[in-house]
């Protein structure tokens, strides 16, 4: 099979049952397989490989699936197989030389795997490896989709096992105080667990490295708690980095102090390629009130929890420490349907000719990255992604060119004018009025009069309001400026009023202008309630 040159036969993708112990997800739903055979695929399944996650044989065959008996057969039949979870050296064995596997692999922690798949001169797509910073590659974005079910089923596994409310409440039998969850790391997972818990009741505190995420902790309902330590912990790609002896200590410190204050804490940080940071020590837990519960979203690489047993949940010290490794399997239908949408949109970049037929462009940027072997050849790690020009242009500018004193925009406060400038303006303004004055009909001087205060004062209402409003104030002051329909109105009032009656062109012009300015009116107030209704909830 090629991966790269049109063999005019539509591939077959094939998903194999997981064989991983606790793994109930599955790589594709029958959703995602009518979208799929859209693209000119034809696709086969594991008998079995969805009733953990709840999607029947039968499912797949009405979405048009064929299903097959066995791993062996699905393997040998399948140009290109979807998994979750990276293959065994028995499934290894069983894949087609030459063929397409997508899968977590994660490269740096399995060199065996990689070089039984190199030996195998498969091409291997490793989902975990893509250019996360690359803002089209969100769609694929599978790490993001899985550790958003994990961050939330955490919060359940810490409500299932607290012995009390999350929220407060005030009852006939007394009042019961809302629940304190600390969260340790603030990426994907971990906002997902803020907003959950915050959506419980429960009052939530979060801390990370990062201090760029305090905002959308802040945003979610929590309150974000900084380390007493100046230091950016970025690591790129959605990561953080390793911390310095320094922040760790005051970092701890921290720990110890919300381990003292709190009833439930979940950890959830990790450093690609390492051991899981120890965050929460032995005297920590001993400092918990009993009845705590922590949660070690991190304990399938060792965990942040000293005393975290990977795959169990055990009470030590009076403290619940769930260490399971399979939250995400826990809401396997939810996790096993964005893995698939995930898996459809990168076979969508892979087959933009809905042919049928993949091609491994080496060109694409976020295709380069996921692809760890190429045809046998290892071409993980993959350079890193191309800047577009623009972007390279704007970050070389300020290197070049000192910032020039930009003047003051809405919304910003005015200096003082000079008072020579001020002079001059004010003397050129009263010659012009004079002039004006001198020779214009009196009829025109009264209206000028309210003309130019119009515009002093729009001046002054609009140039001093900060743009975020300037959209409902504009619609505001639109439908008010409409009151000239009432100069309309009168141009065109009855025939038996005194005044003398304008040519019919005038009529004609009011009339049209009573038109607009009334759709201007009531089209302004529309406008202002439909912004204002987006800020209530």
């Amino acid at each position: 099979m090629q991966t790269g040159v049109s063999t005019g036969t539509a591939q077959r993708i094939g998903v194999p049952r997981e064989i991983f112990p606790g793994e109930k997800r599955v790589a594709t739903v029958p959703e995602v397989v009518e979208k799929l055979i859209k693209l000119g695929f034809k696709v086969s399944i594991e008998s079995g490989a969805g009733d953990l996650a709840n999607f029947s044989d039968d499912t797949y065959r009405a979405a048009g699936a064929e299903v097959i008996e066995g791993a062996a057969a699905l393997w040998a039949a399948s140009d290109v197989v979807f998994k979750v979870r990276g293959p065994s050296a028995d499934e290894v064995g069983l894949m087609r030389e030459g063929g397409t596997l997508v899968s977590f692999i994660w490269p740096a922690q399995n060199p065996e795997l990689m070089q039984q798949l190199t030996a195998k001169k498969a091409t291997v797509l490793a989902i975990d490896a893509l250019p996360r910073m690359l803002s089209r590659a969100q769609k694929m974005d599978a790490l993001t989709s899985q550790a958003g079910v994990a961050g939330y089923r955490a919060v359940i596994e810490a409500a299932n096992a607290f012995g009390r409310f999350f929220n407060g409440q005030i009852t006939a039998a007394g009042k019961v105080p809302p629940a304190k969850v600390f969260i340790a790391g603030a990426g994907v997972a971990g906002l997902a667990a803020i907003g959950t818990a915050a959506g419980l009741g429960a009052i939530v505190r979060a801390n990370d490295t990062r201090a760029e995420v305090a905002d959308q902790v802040t945003s979610l309902g929590g309150e974000f708690v900084k380390v007493d330590y100046e230091e950016e912990g970025g690591g790129g790609g959605g990561y953080a980095k390793v911390m310095s002896e320094g922040f760790q200590q005051a970092q701890r410190d921290m720990y110890a102090k919300q381990a003292r204050e709190v009833d439930i804490i979940i950890t959830t940080a990790l450093i690609p390629g390492k051991p899981a940071p120890k965050l929460i020590t032995a005297d920590m837990v001993k400092s918990m009130k009993p009845g705590s519960v922590i949660v070690d979203m991190a304990a399938e690489q060792g965990g942040n929890c000293e005393l975290t047993e990977p795959g169990q949940a055990v009470v030590k010290h009076g403290v619940t420490i769930v260490g399971y490794t399979d939250l995400v399997s826990r809401l396997s239908k939810q996790s096993s349907t964005l893995y698939a949408s995930n898996l459809f949109r990168l076979t969508e970049e892979l087959c933009k000719t809905k042919d049928g037929i993949i091609n491994v462009n080496m060109e694409d940027d976020a295709i380069r990255g996921l692809t760890v072997t190429k045809e046998g050849t290892i071409t993980w790690p993959a350079p890193a992604p191309k800047l577009p020009a623009a972007a390279t242009a704007v970050a070389a500018k300020p290197a070049t060119a000192p910032a020039a004193k930009k003047g003051h925009g809405h919304g910003a406060p005015s200096e003082p004018m000079a008072g020579s400038k001020l002079a001059i303006m004010f003397g050129v303004a009263a010659a012009l009025f004079w002039l004006i004055g001198a020779s214009a009909p009196k009829e025109f001087l009264s209206h000028f009069t309210v003309f130019v205060l119009a515009c002093f004062v729009g001046y002054m209402v609009v140039w001093n309001v900060k743009p975020a409003l300037h959209t409902p104030l504009m619609s505001v002051t639109n439908a008010i400026s409409s009151i000239i329909a009432i100069g309309a109105l009168v141009q065109i009032s009855p025939m038996g009023s005194a005044v003398d009656r304008p040519n019919d062109l005038i009529t004609w012009v009011a009339a049209a202008g009573i038109v607009l300015t009334a759709i201007n009116m009531f089209g302004g107030f529309a406008v202002t309630q439909r912004m204002l209704a987006m800020f209530r909830k």
